[in-house]
């Protein structure tokens, strides 16, 4: 198991900082007791080193070792670009 680093996929939310962009990944999960269906966000701060990176645009961030206090993941490609 060691060296499977953990990889999402989600959207830029904000690429206003320099190097970094924020990206929302959703996820569905049914509620225990309701059996609603629930859609969560969370975002995740992730290192983006040349800049390339555009509000809306759908990435592929992989887990790396600390960067910042709350920088933890490295965009590892874009899958498809904003209009």
């Amino acid at each position: 198991m060691r060296g499977q680093r953990k990889r999402m996929v989600g959207v830029v939310v904000s690429d206003k900082m320099d190097k970094t962009v924020v990206v929302g990944v959703e996820r569905l999960y049914r509620h225990r007791v309701y059996q609603k269906v629930i859609k969560d966000v969370k975002k995740y701060l992730a290192h983006d080193e040349e800049s390339t990176c555009h509000l809306g645009d759908r990435v592929r961030i992989v887990e790396s070792r600390p960067l910042s206090r709350r920088k933890r993941w490295v965009v590892e490609e874009i899958l498809e670009r904003a209009r």
